[in-house]
């Protein structure tokens, strides 16, 4: 089952929450040619919370993600993820822990000539695993993001918004113990950008999945602090007014450097300029 009840994710999300962080980075930084994109960065990543990661383009902020995957290595400082030090492992070592980790790639990063079947279930695939659990595995993904009817269909015959909830199911299929969003909204229609939301709502509070989301849509990173997922009803829902998730928090990058880390309260109170202005 790749989504638990809520019950049962919170209990282990509980359970966790005594434990080392999902992911810490330590004065990292990194520069490619001349420039520096990075500059001594800190900041950890809870058992169940959610960062968002916000900034203008060309920032840094998708090389952040790649820092935490280990598809780029720092220049310096040093990332810990699921507790192991990671900026010196062969790259062997590495895959084992990037299995533990479902990416979301800016554009859904689905491949044209692959079914939707196979597009979502790529990694099975390789790791030779029996077509019938495949077909089991991926049929319930696709219906956890109200597409299983594109089972058979090939990326081209989908629109924006679809692709990118299929990404959302190829993330899941391996029940991972990290996601990372590289900007998953953008490019899309505002009501389109509020579906994919909505999704990725519904799984932080189905699995308490730790996550970071790379975003510099404010309407998409407000949203995910002041709403919840009801399963009664089906859809994403306004927490009572004056109320945010306790484990949706942010960060703030500006040349290069890490600005602001905190609650959403405290982004809006925030004293920085740059950050002021960035909410306007």
């Amino acid at each position: 089952m790749i989504f638990p009840s809520s019950s049962d994710a919170h209990e282990n999300n509980v359970q966790a929450s005594a434990a080392a962080p999902v992911v810490a980075f330590r004065d990292v930084s990194i520069g490619f040619g001349a420039k520096a994109v990075l500059e001594e960065i800190n900041f950890t990543l809870a058992p169940g919370e959610t960062r968002i990661l916000l900034g203008p383009a060309g920032v840094g902020k998708s090389v952040l993600l790649k820092l935490v995957d280990g598809l780029l290595r720092p220049d310096e400082g040093t990332i810990d993820l699921f507790g192991e030090e990671i900026t010196r492992l062969p790259e062997q070592a590495l895959f084992a822990l990037r299995s533990r980790t479902g990416m979301v790639f800016q554009e859904g990063a689905l491949f044209d000539s692959l079914t939707i079947r196979d597009n979502v279930a790529f990694q099975l695939i390789q790791e030779k695993v029996d077509d019938e659990e495949i077909d089991a595995r991926v049929r319930e993904a696709l219906r956890f993001v109200d597409l299983e009817k594109t089972f058979s269909l090939f990326p081209s015959s989908l629109s924006g918004g679809m692709r990118r909830r299929v990404a959302i199911a190829r993330a899941f299929i391996h029940q991972p113990e990290l996601i990372l969003y590289d900007s998953p909204t953008g490019g899309l229609d505002p009501v389109t950008s509020t579906q994919i939301i909505e999704l990725i709502v519904k799984a932080r509070d189905a699995r308490h999945t730790p996550s970071i989301l790379v975003t510099h849509r404010l309407q998409d990173a407000f949203t995910l602090s002041t709403h919840r997922y009801d399963d009664e009803q089906q859809r994403m829902v306004p927490l009572p007014e004056g109320e945010t998730d306790p484990d949706t928090t942010y960060m703030m990058l500006h040349e290069g450097r890490l600005i602001f880390s905190g609650s959403l309260r405290e982004l809006l109170h925030s004293d920085d300029a740059f950050v002021r202005e960035f909410l306007k």
